[in-house]
């Protein structure tokens, strides 16, 4: 085939030309009802005997597929829904050389290794269940990884002027009425008959927050008001679409919206930037940034859009960090900046958002009491522009990025298993647990390793097992009240007094802070 160096020729039909030459295939005539409009013109491609619908574009011929690999074959229903016929999946990748190729097939054993699905599990952090589908079982420690992400962030919000709230899970659709998402999200939602009216469990936070804002008068002299919330939200995702913690029906996300006045955009903006440059920067995660512009459908007035995107622009650029236009792909409600992470194996993840949002605080009549002029007799009352901001994103994809990212190797401050103790015998364990209980009174998750396998074995265990530490006590440390430090790397650190390990552990936690 590629030394036949065959074309790939495009063909360009009307609707009712495609459905005519693909009569034969029900699939293709359901791809071509759904997605090409009535009178519009589509595309397919013709190789030789084959042809087939596609947008492109192809290379020109098969010749410069130089090398190629069939990665793997898969069932899926039609569509994502369990509903629909089952067919089969074929995946393939191809390159202009073999060693691309094979720097190709490296990352993607180098992904398996670190599958966050195989990682999880097999570190006992978390799993999931037929019963509960996309709803995650957060075991022991991963629930310490969880929680960490949560603290850190709750720790940040403190410093930066948030104040955390707390609202209901569930609401009456009326709200979703107002806020505009029965209209276009209810499929999403878990909706429920009670006492013969529709409720629904949250996808989302902001509407509650609008209503937390409106129950009493605001005055400017709040604003901004930041609110932050770790509500649980729940999303009614196909189940075909459901994959690991990347896309799941129940999770937490550290959820922020800030109501504020017009000119307090820019300094907001750049504030929220910072943050998401401390947080990232934390983890090792390097990131690229995106300005989403007015669209062509929009609602609002378009000297007030000019103005927010100007205000966002200007904190980019104050931010000094390199960031791209994407021109029209802003909500029809506000601008927004989008931001990009990359993982140790370069690969892409959508993690933060802010959003500039106009509709919401029109659509629930939000107002504050503005600064009286110098001509103004009475109070004039203004609507606030709404921010919305994530930085981890859902903590639970968060976690399956950290978790690839790091290949499982979790630093000391956040991980699940810290530091394991491993006695040379049985007689000596008695001190191993007289070291626990200092250490645990610190806060550290420590264990002791009092099985009866050889000292080498249970340090090897240990350190596959990822704890940071593994202290080891025998005779020696006892007589001398200290321990033999190593890391999971096998990097011999020696002796040390308890007091002395004790300082370096807080000096390495003050260190991420």
């Amino acid at each position: 085939v590629v030394k036949g160096k065959h074309a790939f020729e495009r063909i360009e039909m009307t609707k009712d030309e495609a459905l005519e030459m693909f009569k034969y295939n029900d699939f293709k005539i359901d791809v071509l009802k759904r997605k090409v409009p009535d009178g519009a013109q589509c595309t397919a491609y013709r190789c030789g005997d084959l042809i087939d619908l596609c947008r492109g574009p192809h290379v020109p011929d098969t010749s410069k597929v130089k090398a190629f690999s069939v990665m793997k074959n898969s069932a899926a229903y039609w569509q994502g829904q369990a509903s629909n016929h089952t067919l089969q999946r074929v995946y393939g990748v191809s390159f202009p050389d073999n060693k691309e190729l094979k720097q190709h097939l490296f990352r993607i054993e180098e992904a398996k290794k670190r599958d966050h699905r195989n990682v999880g599990p097999a570190q006992e952090l978390f799993f999931f269940h037929e019963l509960s589908p996309g709803s995650c079982f957060w075991l022991p420690h991963g629930t310490r990884i969880y929680n960490k992400l949560v603290d850190f962030i709750k720790t940040e919000y403190f410093k930066r002027g948030y104040h955390e709230v707390i609202t209901p899970n569930v609401y009456n659709l009326k709200l979703w009425e107002t806020s505009g998402h029965a209209a276009h999200y209810k499929e999403n939602m878990f909706i429920f008959n009670v006492e013969g009216q529709e409720f629904g469990m949250k996808p989302m936070n902001c509407p509650g927050h609008c209503l937390m804002f409106a129950h009493r008068q605001r005055s400017y002299r709040e604003l901004p008001w930041r609110v932050a919330d770790f509500g649980v939200l729940h999303r009614n995702e196909m189940s075909g679409a459901l994959t690991g913690l990347t896309r799941v029906r129940r999770f937490q996300q550290d959820d922020a919206h800030i109501f504020c006045k017009p000119d307090d955009v820019q300094k907001e903006i750049e504030d929220m930037l910072l943050f998401i440059d401390y947080v990232y920067g934390k983890f090792g995660l390097n990131y690229e940034m995106f300005l989403s512009t007015r669209p062509q459908k929009y609602i609002g007035d378009i000297a007030m859009w000019d103005e927010a995107e100007k205000q966002l622009s200007a904190a980019l650029d104050n931010n000094g960090k390199a960031w791209k236009l994407n021109p029209e792909d802003g909500a029809f409600y506000g601008p927004k900046i989008d931001i990009n992470v990359f993982d140790a194996l370069g690969r892409k993840h959508q993690c933060a958002t802010i959003q500039l949002d106009f509709q919401l605080p029109i659509r629930f009549n939000l107002k504050y009491t503005a600064a009286a002029g110098v001509d103004d007799s009475a109070d004039k009352e203004d609507k606030p522009i709404i921010i919305h901001r994530a930085i981890l994103g859902s903590v639970e994809r968060f976690t399956a990025i950290l978790t690839e990212h790091l290949a499982g190797k979790w630093p000391f401050w956040i991980s699940p298993r810290q530091i394991a103790i491993v006695p040379v015998s049985q007689e000596h364990a008695e001190y191993a647990e007289e070291v626990k209980a200092v250490l645990k009174n610190e806060g550290y998750y420590v264990d002791v390793d009092a099985t009866s396998k050889t000292l080498n074995k249970k340090i090897r265990e240990n350190q596959l097992a990822q704890y940071n530490y593994i202290l080891v006590v025998g005779a020696e440390e006892i007589q001398n009240k200290t321990v033999n430090v190593r890391t999971r790397d096998n990097t011999v650190h020696g002796s040390k007094s308890i007091p002395q390990l004790l300082q370096e552990l807080h000096d390495e936690v003050v260190q991420f802070h």
